[in-house]
């Protein structure tokens, strides 16, 4: 908080901050005659779209004092956007000003009386909040009178010629409100200043712990080791300490230090460098060497002028002269500090343990870049910008596209720009017309960054190809900004395709670098549209047709001068559960943070890069397509192998592979597998008991026993049995029990395999447990397998493989049964084993060896950590202590999707400073249980052919709820046997706990379209309860297939649930909501709802289907009638 001074005397506590959208309504008002003299008229909410960068001050209240608007060109149409830089060199006297250094001011606003003090605090934050701004021109075709509080900040630019259009042009300068810090060496006089700022913060100073180490320092200055401090109108404000002295072996051994040697492209276009003194072509280029490399030691600066450390850099290099790189290093625990910001972080090797992350500077970073269109001229030294490096033959087709006809091959429009540092193409940029913004806007959430009314389609670009090199990271946003004001363009987006879809045609090198500067757009859940059934009120063609999946990020004007807050700890996910992969998108679509070590082990990667073949049931957590649209694979490295160790002293994971991966934070959430049986052992005799096996199997596991735990061990499996089983006469026997044995039972007779062949091994069941959800849909399966003539074996447990003999190849199976039945022995082609699921063996030894308290399941608490701080686990791996008196819930109760997003919730304070870090909570709070309402979903294709889902909410392990579906409560409509049953059941306060519904191929169920349908209440389904118990719904299928019912489904209908019960509590707001979408009349309403205000109900209506009407048309609109 700041405190302003009104001209009365007055003092006023303002937050600093960007503005928001919902901020137009205040500014307006602010917005008088004088304002419009100087600024013209002004669309608000146009404005704060458009502008690079919006400052509003408010007060505690939240009420607005002030706000200003800056852009990247003139105001109104005085000279074309593109062309502004030549403009002022001509008619006005303003040379030292560049797009890298100049904003524009477009509008600023104040309440009179703190109008002054507004004035200057604002150019205060700008200047503070961005580096390399020099100047804030006020340059539009308006010539009126300031405000004083202007005429105070800003200073009249001379005019040199009187041709051209008449104007207004004044400017402000840095050095009136932010000056840059004065750099000058260190003193032994400067201790106690120094150690006075130590007290508040230090970074990059382990070693100041240690006494007299100051004193020392300043003290041992010499030709190679240099210390300096920076003041601030005379009081010392920070210091920094360099050397030398550098070992570049032991750094090549931790980083990637070749990218650093890239040498700039020279620039054919005879176009003049600047005319500012610039080191010549050897440094523009030297090579890293320890002869030619200063390493910042200790770093310390007050916390009031950190935006200004970048003023100690130009001191650095002109105090050494004959050196041309800048290094630092700093523990990956610590956050990014503004100073790194003009640095670049060094990737480290896939062999490094090292707890430290190193950034390297340059020196031609202090030079500025100039961004401009490319010239057929530059075409040969694009060409060796781009040697070497994947797609840079799409990269350079396009390239000469543009210079041929400015289009692609489909007539689209291209633009192409290159990046010149020192007279030195150092970067290329070609952009193409996005013809996909009405896709883009129904499959992705990007209305939550940009107002979408504001922006027409043709400010909407793509980016095919970046090429930048690495040591000009710092100028990305630049070289991003610069684009899109010499395009013409407000947004621009880059799709990103996961490698395994082939899919890829851009050249981006490097992805960092975009994904520095961008924001990933979450993907929107989608409606499932009965297209035929809806005929001309079908949405648009473009939106409803698939398109090959992908990840989203999305740049425009007013993120391009909005950092991001970088986080360096290295976060390490063990297992690629839903619970892993939802903690993961969490963190990966974060707007504002950047995490540079994210990493996941997996025993086979990601599950999205396996085809899914219907051997085991799914979640509907994470499908294929789900996994692409999401930035995982460009943010997360992939570790692929088992956990088989955890050192907690130096905190790594060991992995089958032999790799060992660092971390800072470690993430447990493997969930539970399907282990290999280990057989009873009993003898051959009818009277061998059944002996539960309580060891691990660890003899030779057979070539053709297969547990298939993921999709990948599916592939697998499918992959053997078309080779060496679906066309012999062989027996295949499936092993376990729950809906996965059933999956593959399906999964076999889809490949070919005759039903005759398969048997049906089930383990005895567990008390009160179906594995199916629902005996009717049971019934119907058993009634499928014997039509298939599947045989069915219940209640066995696997006592001997090859009658005890090697078991390779397996060749028979021997099971035996709690009741007095005889052994059961099968000749096996093949055997699947779903049973035995619990914690993996290799999980189990790598935690029990590391002293994390297990008991059945890894022990953690209600915030997810285990007995070690820096380990957290989550999922159906872990338990809650027996502290919590809850043995009855665990995480698998949950939904894991659920779980996993609490997990990140969890843990984000520890790295986004906009949240508070969670203080511990007292002794009684801290034994509550949580509890999670999204529900338990299981899906899947049954025997008979039939796609299966159910729904049902969370539960203890007592089987309750089960109960009350074999009690006949609910509403069934269908019959299993046909494939067109579904079962549904609210609970007490009438909404949807329980849904089970079967479809026959080839008609999948809409899936999305149900699982939305949970938590509703059944007036919001059309008044489902009444209607049902009139015999007025036959069919629940076709009921939830009318058109009315697509509202319900949309992503944004939760949003709109809320707003309805903001208006009213009762139920009348359900009813209105129903008559109005079924286009029936109101006359059902009692004298109770005529009270009701059907006016804002119905206004609200109408905006939800106004604002969503691309997903929606089949709903009139007003005035359409």
């Amino acid at each position: 908080m700041r405190t302003l001074t009104s001209a009365r005397g007055q003092e006023e506590a303002v937050s600093v901050r960007r503005s928001e959208s919902a901020d137009s309504q205040g500014i307006g008002r602010l917005i008088g005659p004088s304002v419009l003299a100087v600024f013209g008229r002004v669309n608000v909410i146009h404005l704060l779209e458009k502008a690079n960068l919006a400052v509003t001050l408010a007060n505690e209240k939240e009420e607005i004092l002030a706000h200003a608007s800056f852009l990247d060109h003139p105001i109104g149409d005085l000279v074309d956007q593109t062309r502004w830089e030549p403009f002022l060199q001509r008619h006005i006297g303003a040379e030292a000003c560049t797009p890298l250094n100049t904003l524009f001011l477009h509008l600023f606003v104040a309440q009179p009386d703190f109008a002054a003090a507004s004035a200057k605090e604002i150019m205060r934050a700008v200047f503070n909040a961005t580096a390399e701004l020099e100047h804030v021109c006020l340059v539009g075709p308006n010539v009126a009178a300031l405000e004083p509080a202007l005429e105070e900040v800003f200073e009249p630019l001379q005019r040199l010629t009187d041709a051209g259009p008449l104007c207004s042009a004044l400017i402000c300068h840095r050095h009136g409100h932010c000056p840059k810090l004065h750099v000058r060496p260190a003193r032994v006089e400067d201790h106690d200043d120094i150690m006075h700022i130590f007290e508040e913060q230090a970074k990059l100073l382990p070693a100041f712990n240690q006494p007299y180490f100051l004193a020392e320092l300043l003290e041992a200055q010499n030709e190679k080791n240099h210390a300096a401090v920076c003041e601030s109108d005379g009081v010392t404000v920070g210091l920094i300490s360099v050397t030398c002295n550098v070992d570049l072996k032991r750094l090549n051994e931790l980083f990637e230090l070749s990218g650093l040697n890239q040498p700039a492209a020279p620039s054919d276009t005879g176009e003049t460098q600047t005319s500012d003194p610039q080191p010549d072509e050897t440094q523009a280029t030297g090579h890293f060497s320890e002869n030619n490399t200063v390493s910042i030691q200790s770093f310390i600066i007050d916390k009031n002028y950190e935006t200004r450390s970048v003023d100690f850099i130009p001191y650095i290099f002109n105090y050494f002269p004959d050196l041309d790189f800048c290094i630092v290093s700093v523990p990956t625990t610590s956050p990014e500090f503004p100073l790194l910001q003009s640095f670049i972080r060094v990737p480290s090797r896939a062999s490094s343990s090292s707890p430290r992350d190193l950034y390297v500077l340059h020196r031609s970073g202090l030079s500025g870049v100039e961004v401009r269109p490319a010239a057929a001229a530059d075409r040969p030294a694009i060409s060796n910008l781009v040697t070497g490096l994947r797609l840079s033959g799409s990269l350079l087709q396009d390239l000469d596209r543009f210079y041929e006809t400015r289009r692609d091959p489909d007539g689209v429009p291209l633009q192409a720009f290159v990046a010149q540092l020192l007279g030195r193409v150092v970067g290329v940029l070609i952009l193409r017309d996005e013809q996909d913004i009405g896709y883009i806007r129904a499959r992705y959430n990007i209305e939550s960054f940009i107002y979408f009314s504001h922006h027409s389609a043709e400010e909407y670009a793509q980016i095919r190809h970046l090429v930048l090199q690495r040591r000009c990271r710092h100028f990305s946003r630049h070289l991003f900004k610069e684009a899109l004001r010499l395009a013409r363009r407000s947004s621009m987006f880059l799709r990103l395709y996961p490698s395994v879809q082939g899919q890829e045609s851009s050249c981006v090198h490097h992805l960092d670098f975009v994904l520095d500067c961008s924001v990933p757009v979450r993907p929107r859940r989608q409606i499932v549209f009965p297209l035929e059934e809806l005929g001309i009120n079908a949405p648009a063609r473009q939106i409803t047709e698939e398109q090959a999946p992908f990840a989203l990020s999305l740049i425009s004007r007013k993120l391009t001068l909005e950092p991001k807050v970088t986080v360096n700890a290295r976060i390490v996910v063990v297992g690629a559960s839903d619970t892993g992969l939802s903690f993961l998108e969490v963190l990966c679509l974060c707007p504002h943070l950047r995490f540079n070590h994210l990493t996941l082990v997996s025993t086979h990667g990601f599950p999205g890069d396996h085809e899914d073949f219907g051997f085991l049931s799914t979640s509907h957590a994470y499908s294929s397509t789900d996994l692409a649209q999401l930035p995982l694979h460009s943010c997360v490295t992939v570790v692929t192998g088992k956990m088989v160790g955890i050192d907690r002293k130096s905190k790594r994971v060991r992995v089958s592979s032999g790799v060992k991966v660092p971390y800072d934070h470690l993430v447990l959430c493997t969930g539970l597998q399907y282990q290999v049986p280990c057989p009873t052992g009993v003898d051959l005799n009818p009277s061998g008991s059944n002996v539960r096996p309580k060891s691990r199997y660890t003899g030779t596991v057979p070539s053709n026993l297969f547990t298939l735990n993921d999709l990948h061990d599916c592939a697998a499996a499918r992959c053997w049995l078309r080779a060496n089983f679906v066309e012999l006469e062989d027996n295949g026997v499936v092993y376990g029990s729950g809906v996965d044995v059933f999956m593959a039972a399906e999964a076999l007779l889809g490949l070919g395999v005759r039903g005759g062949r398969i048997h049906l091994v089930l383990t005895p069941p567990e008390p009160g447990v179906s594995g199916l959800g629902d005996p009717v849909v049971e019934k119907a399966v058993a009634a499928a397998l014997g039509e298939a003539e599947v045989r069915v074996h219940r209640g066995r447990l696997l006592a001997l493989m090859n009658d005890g003999e090697h078991p390779e190849p397996l060749a028979s199976v021997t099971f035996t049964s709690d009741a007095a039945e005889p052994l059961l022995r099968l000749p096996c082609g093949v055997f699947i084993n779903l049973s035995n699921r619990g914690v993996d063996c290799d999980a189990f030894q790598s935690i029990s060896s590391s002293f994390l308290v297990f008991d059945g399941r890894l022990v953690v608490n209600a915030t997810f950590h285990t007995s070690d701080s820096s380990v957290s686990g989550a999922g159906p791996l872990t338990k809650l202590s027996r502290c919590y008196y809850a043995d009855e819930w665990s995480h698998a109760n949950f939904n894991s999707k659920e779980v996993g997003r609490d997990l990140a919730a969890k843990l984000l304070p520890l790295f986004d400073p906009t949240l508070e870090v969670a203080v511990e909570p007292p002794p009684e709070p801290d034994r509550l249980v949580p509890l999670y309402k999204r529900p338990k979903i299981q899906g899947g294709t049954l025997p008979g052919g039939f796609h299966y889902l159910h729904v049902t909410k969370p539960s203890s392990s007592d089987p309750a709820g089960l109960q009350q579906v074999q009690d006949g409560g609910g509403m069934v409509t269908g019959r299993a046997e046909t494939g067109n049953y579904f079962f549904l059941r609210l609970d007490g306060c009438e909404l949807v706990e329980t849904l089970t519904c079967l479809s026959p191929k080839p008609l999948p169920l809409p899936v999305h379209n149900y699982l939305s349908l949970f938590g509703r209440h059944q007036q919001l389904l059309g008044q489902l309860s009444s209607r049902y118990q009139q015999g007025q719904i036959h069919d629940l299928h076709s009921f939830f297939r009318q058109s009315w019912c697509l509202a319900v489904y949309h992503d944004r209908f939760s949003d709109f649930e809320e707003e309805l019960q903001q208006i009213n509590s009762n139920t009348v707001s359900a009813f209105y909501f129903y008559s109005y979408f079924k286009n029936t009349t109101m006359t059902g309403l009692n004298t109770t709802c005529k009270q009701v205000d059907l006016s804002s109900l119905r206004s609200s209506a109408v905006r939800y289907l106004t604002y969503n009407r691309n997903l929606l048309p089949m709903f009139a609109s007003p005035g359409q009638l």
